[in-house]
């Protein structure tokens, strides 16, 4: 989907992946784990900013990127009414070349979002943007549909996509949005170092 597409979404105001919280399972994930290493941590397909924010929250140096104007002026918005420090970018994720390595990388339903062509430019994205042995924390939404977006993806897919580049330390199905309960898989995986 192109930059027009998504811009074109938040001018229009067809925004329902827009819940105005972040994602329950990543609240809950830094909540459980406050010994995590702090750093840098890129969240791409941000949106206006709420997963950043709760990022930010948790004492990381935290980054947002989206193909829409809106969505960084929105998130730029918010961050400053929070009174809270983040920086947003426009960028292709799949595409762009990152401004430097993060040590984490956290997608909250983007994998299902792009079109499922594009998904193996998504790894190669997430290994140009992810420094080796960084983190990779993603909430993917396990549904069937094939008119999306958001476009279906299952279990077996994520697996056969990202285990080749990736140690998978922990699997569980995170508290979510109504709507979402049990559709959300979260994934910690941590990037190999030898590649």
């Amino acid at each position: 989907m192109s930059r027009d597409y998504w811009e074109n979404r938040y001018q229009t105001g067809d925004t329902q992946w827009e819940k105005g919280a972040p994602s329950p399972g990543l609240v809950d994930f830094l909540a459980q784990h406050p010994e995590l290493k702090r750093g840098s941590v890129c969240v791409p397909g941000c949106g206006t900013g709420h997963d950043v924010r709760e990022f930010a929250k948790a004492g990381f140096d935290a980054f947002g990127f989206d193909l829409a104007p809106s969505a960084i002026r929105l998130s730029g918005e918010k961050t400053v009414a929070a009174g809270l420090t983040a920086k947003f970018q426009l960028a292709d994720f799949l595409r762009d070349e990152p401004p430097q390595l993060f040590d984490w990388l956290f997608e909250h339903t983007l994998f299902c979002a792009i079109q499922p062509a594009e998904r193996a430019d998504y790894v190669r994205a997430l290994l140009r943007w992810l420094k080796p042995g960084g983190n990779y924390l993603a909430v993917n939404y396990f549904i069937p549909d094939t008119d999306g977006p958001p476009f279906g993806v299952g279990r077996e897919e994520i697996w056969e996509r990202f285990s080749p580049h990736f140690e998978l330390l922990a699997e569980w199905t995170p508290r979510s949005y109504p709507n979402r309960t049990n559709f959300e898989r979260m994934f910690h995986w941590r990037r190999n170092s030898n590649f």
